[in-house]
């Protein structure tokens, strides 16, 4: 009993430690840019949301569940992620599979990245069955 208190107890100092009032802790400096909300904007996706209720436009909800599709979307994904020239912002895009077909959406920051993941996309399911939906942000 009295390990299980001295355990609860110690436990009891960590939690109150860390659940300390972050005002008085030292500050660090980020060089991150503001996000809307922290300028007092609420994001705005309004435009994205509507285009994405089109019956036409795919979801990842979209991906199909079969062996060789799953293959093909991890594939793909795998060697996007493993692109150390490419920004977190591409290795991010949608990648979608739907019977052999690959769906490519969302930002990426330049042509460049466009053009590299519909390439590596159409290595690994072949040409003509990749749509690339990819946007350069502005």
């Amino acid at each position: 009993m009295q390990r299980i208190t001295t355990v609860a107890a110690a436990l009891a100092i960590l939690i109150a430690a860390g659940c300390g009032d972050q005002a008085s802790s030292p500050s660090t400096t980020t060089s991150t840019p503001p996000t809307a909300a922290a300028e007092g904007k609420a994001p705005d996706n309004t435009a994205v949301n509507k285009r994405d209720q089109n019956d036409g436009a795919l979801t990842p909800i979209n991906q199909a569940e079969n062996s060789a599709d799953i293959a093909t979307t991890a594939g793909i994904r795998k060697a996007v992620v493993g692109d150390d020239a490419l920004s977190q912002t591409a290795k991010n895009v949608k990648i979608i599979t739907n019977g052999g077909k690959v769906t490519l959406r969302g930002p990426v920051k330049s042509t460049d990245e466009k053009t590299k993941i519909k390439a590596t996309a159409e290595k690994i399911a072949g040409a003509g069955n990749v749509d690339d939906q990819l946007e350069v942000a502005r």
